[in-house]
């Protein structure tokens, strides 16, 4: 025979129980690393990230990772790569008009490493920013754009099969289907003796025309990851959201949500 003392303990326990599991839920939800995207007007600029529009939104951290935590997480860095310490602050910005994506990245820096001088060519293997979009996360066909400071690109479709990659060159890349982008370099050392650089670029929706999603309406998310390589002795790789293996570790990306 149960008692209102027995009913009372088990109302408890099963209290108990949907608060642990909302909290668990919270909890995931809260490590979906969701970044809302505020929307503009268009506007131009010239690589230095003084247009007022990007006083509308605020900067995100770009975290340079260091090589433990690159190594515990499947990234093959050979012993004579290492680089253990951390050295630069990047941070990047984000907005979206009907027409397309805009991107600023603040890069602080000692020295450029950068000799390479034409589009398409490995901007990766030296200073470089990437921002990769993922707009319809029930395909793996994704856009990954690289930036580097002496404003060479490198846009390249991506279909990712399960760590089989292979990358295209978009097709008609010209008028509204073109990237625009630009680059300031800051050689005025601050009392670190540091400098710094900034790129500025705009993604169009045209680009991105056959993938789903696209162009997002207000509360569509994407997935999307953020990047800087820096080469100023051993490689320093830095991402919004840590990724296994690599870069192309697109479920690893985080959200953005078009308000």
């Amino acid at each position: 025979m149960c008692t209102n003392r027995n009913y009372k303990a088990r109302g408890i326990i099963v209290l108990a129980a949907l608060i642990i599991t909302a909290l668990a839920n919270a909890q995931i939800n809260n490590s979906g690393h969701i970044l809302k995207v505020g929307k503009t007007t268009d506007f131009t600029f010239t690589g230095d990230g003084s247009s007022n529009n990007w006083n509308n939104t605020g900067w995100q951290t770009i975290t340079e990772r260091n090589t433990s935590l690159l190594q515990q997480n499947k990234w093959n860095i050979p012993a004579d790569k290492a680089r253990n310490l951390l050295h630069y602050s990047t941070q990047f910005k984000i907005m979206y008009s009907d027409k397309g994506i805009y991107c600023l990245y603040q890069c602080e820096d000692s020295a450029i490493t950068a000799t390479l001088t034409e589009d398409y060519a490995n901007l990766y293997d030296e200073d470089v920013v990437e921002a990769f979009f993922w707009p319809d996360s029930a395909m793996p066909l994704y856009l990954e754009y690289e930036l580097s400071p002496l404003n060479y690109e490198l846009p390249i479709l991506i279909l990712n099969n399960k760590g089989n990659i292979m990358g295209w060159k978009p097709w008609q890349y010209n008028d509204g289907r073109k990237i625009i982008h630009a680059i300031h370099i800051n050689k005025n050392a601050n009392t670190s003796g540091r400098i710094s650089w900034t790129a500025e670029l705009f993604i169009p929706f045209a680009l991105l025309g056959p993938m789903n999603n696209v162009p997002p309406k207000k509360g569509t998310q994407w997935r999307a990851n953020f990047y800087r390589i820096d080469y100023d002795k051993n490689p320093a790789y830095s991402s919004w959201q840590l990724t296994q293996s690599n870069y192309h570790d697109y479920k690893s990306f985080g959200t953005i949500e078009f308000n």
